[in-house]
């Protein structure tokens, strides 16, 4: 397995642990009534547990992207160590951007998820060279 995919492998694990602190958080704050319910009226969540869901919610947007450029460099043969070492700062990135988004780390948080972001892109447009 290349590095790219591994790394995008890692990716996907931090999503899903991501996934289960918002699910734990948003759960103890809205209770086990509305957490079982039909949720017909999604609940308005504040707080660390509302950080967390946009926290994920941004993952899921950053991993759409990260995915395609680790297809892109993969299949088209164009794994390098530029394409690794930018799949390595974007999981960084990524793993930082949590507690930068539930702590308020203003600007950190923004700077964060720029690093992230441009490895991204960069992996894209190595795979073009």
């Amino acid at each position: 397995m290349t590095t790219e995919l591994t790394v995008l492998t890692l990716a996907a694990l931090l999503q899903a642990m991501q996934f289960a602190a918002f699910s734990v958080a948003a759960n103890l704050q809205v209770g086990p009534k509305v957490a079982m319910g039909p949720r017909d009226k999604p609940p308005h969540l504040t707080g660390t547990a509302g950080r967390l869901q946009r926290a994920l919610n941004n993952h899921f947007e950053g991993l759409t992207l990260f995915t395609l450029a680790v297809v892109v460099v993969t299949l088209g043969g164009q794994a390098s160590g530029v394409t690794a070492a930018c799949a390595w700062i974007y999981l960084a990135a990524r793993i930082l951007y949590v507690p930068a988004y539930v702590l308020g780390w203003v600007p950190w948080r923004s700077a964060i998820w720029g690093i992230g972001f441009a490895a991204t892109m960069l992996m894209i447009l190595a795979a073009l060279v």
